[in-house]
C-alpha cells in the first residue's frame, strides 16, 4: 500500500468534514505507525526481553534513517527533541569571544536557546539575519557570513511561512570561512529532497514527528564523521563502550560507544516509541521525499494562486519548497479569522503574522478550496 501515493490517504483516519492542512504542526498518525505502537505495547513481555532488544532494533533504525538522509548509520543518534540535538551540537562546537553564531530572524526557539546558553557561558554573540524583503533567505544568510562567523544554524525552510534556504550554498559559504553548519530539517525532512553529501553539515537535527510521521518525543541527530569524538549532554550507561554486556556494567568505563551513538539520549531504546519511529521511517522511505514533494506541489501552488486572487501575499514558489506556503495579510490578520476557520473545520497554523498552510498526502484540491473560501469570507 505504501508504494502508491494515491492510496496514502487511506492510511490516515481523517473525518470527512475536516480539512487538515497543518502537517507542519502535527500530522495525524498513519495506521501502520499506530499499529506498531499497539503491537509494541501488547508484545512487551519482561521475561522474554533480552539484552539484544535494547540494541538491535535501534541499529536497524539507524541504518534506515541514514539511508533516508544519504548518511551513514554510524552518524545517527537518537534524541528526544530538537533542543536536545541542538544542545549536543552546541556543546561540541567552538564559538568564544569575538565570534558569532548566525540564526534567522524569528527562528524556532529550540535552535536558539542552546546556543544562547553557550554564548552566555563562553562568550560570543548572535548575528540575527533579518527577514528579507527583496532577496531570498539564502542570499541574506550568505551576505552575513564573515570571518567572525563560528557557527551557522539554519533550517531548510523557515518554520513560520515555508521560505526556503539553499543549504548547499550556505554550507559552502560557511566552510569558506571555517564556520560550522548546523541544520534543523524538522520542517522538511521526509517532504523535501536532501543530499547530505552535497550539503555537508556538521550536525543535522530533526524531530521525528511532523513530516517523518513518527511519534512525539523521538527524534534524530546526525553528526559528520569529524564530529563523532565529542561528548553528549548526559552521562548514560547505554552510551558506554561494552554496554551491550549487562554482566559487565559495573566495570565502569569512560570509553564511549562508536560513532554518534555516544550522543544518544538515555533510554533511547524505548520499547514503544522506537518501533513506531521505525515504522514511520519505513513508510516515508517507501513513499520517497521526492515523490512526496512532487505530490504536494500542486496543492501549495493552488493555495498560492487562490491567495493572490484574494489580494493576499503568499510566499512565491521560487522562494519556498513545495510542501509549505505562508500567506500574509497586507493590513494584518482580519477580525474573526480564527473563529471562522474553527467553525469551518479548516485547520492551518498562524505563525508570526503568517497563515502557514502545510498539506500532506491525505489532502486534495477540495481541502485547499475550503481554506480559500474561508479566507474570502473573512476578507469581505
Amino acid at each position: 500500500m505504501a508504494d502508491s501515493l494515491a492510496s496514502a490517504r487511506r492510511l490516515f483516519d481523517l473525518p470527512e468534514d475536516v480539512a487538515y492542512l497543518n502537517c507542519a504542526f502535527f500530522p495525524p498518525m498513519p495506521r501502520p505507525v499506530r499499529e506498531a505502537g499497539r503491537r509494541a505495547l501488547e508484545g512487551m513481555v519482561p521475561w522474554e526481553t533480552t539484552t539484544r532488544d535494547f540494541f538491535e532494533p535501534g541499529e536497524r533504525l539507524r541504518t534506515a534513517f541514514g539511508a533516508l538522509i544519504g548518511g551513514d548509520p554510524d552518524g545517527v543518534a537518537f534524541v528526544p527533541s530538537v533542543s536536545y540535538g541542538v544542545g549536543v551540537a552546541a556543546r561540541n562546537l567552538t564559538v568564544g569571544p569575538g565570534r558569532t553564531v548566525m540564526i534567522l530572524d524569528e527562528e524556532f526557539p529550540s535552535d536558539v536557546y542552546p546556543f544562547r546558553a553557550k554564548l552566555a557561558a563562553e562568550g560570543g554573540e548572535f548575528v540575527v539575519v533579518p527577514r528579507p524583503r527583496e532577496v531570498s533567505w539564502t542570499d541574506a544568510v550568505i551576505a552575513g557570513i564573515d570571518e567572525r562567523t563560528a557557527v551557522v544554524v539554519v533550517p531548510q525552510v523557515h518554520w513560520t511561512d515555508g521560505r526556503a534556504v539553499d543549504l548547499t550554498a550556505v554550507g559552502a559559504a560557511a566552510r569558506a570561512v571555517g564556520a560550522a553548519l548546523v541544520i534543523d530539517v524538522s520542517q522538511s525532512l521526509g517532504a523535501a529532497p536532501l543530499d547530505l553529501s552535497v550539503v555537508r553539515p556538521d550536525f543535522l537535527v530533526a524531530a521525528g514527528y511532523k513530516w517523518l510521521m513518527g511519534p512525539y518525543s523521538f527524534g534524530y541527530l546526525w553528526a559528520a564523521e569529524h564530529r563523532r569524538e565529542g561528548a553528549g549532554i548526559e552521562q548514560t550507561w547505554i552510551g558506554r563502550k561494552g554496554s551491550d554486556d549487562f554482566n559487565r556494567l559495573v566495570d565502569y568505563t569512560d570509553e564511549l560507544r562508536a560513532g554518534a551513538r555516544r550522543y544518544d539520549s538515555g533510554e533511547w531504546s524505548n520499547f514503544t516509541l522506537l518501533p513506531m519511529a521505525a515504522a514511520a521511517i519505513d513508510l516515508v522511505s517507501a513513499w520517497g521525499p521526492e515523490r512526496v514533494a512532487a505530490t504536494l506541489e500542486p496543492l501549495t501552488a493552488r493555495v498560492e494562486e487562490g491567495a493572490r486572487r484574494l489580494g493576499l501575499e503568499p510566499v512565491a514558489a521560487e522562494h519556498r519548497l513545495s510542501h509549505i506556503v505562508g500567506i500574509r495579510f497586507p493590513h494584518g490578520e482580519p477580525s474573526g479569522l480564527r473563529e471562522r476557520l474553527a467553525t469551518a473545520r479548516v485547520f492551518v497554523s498562524l505563525r508570526a503574522n503568517a497563515v502557514r498552510v502545510s498539506p500532506y498526502l491525505y489532502n486534495d484540491a477540495a481541502d485547499v478550496d475550503r481554506l480559500l473560501e474561508v479566507l474570502g469570507e473573512v476578507l469581505k
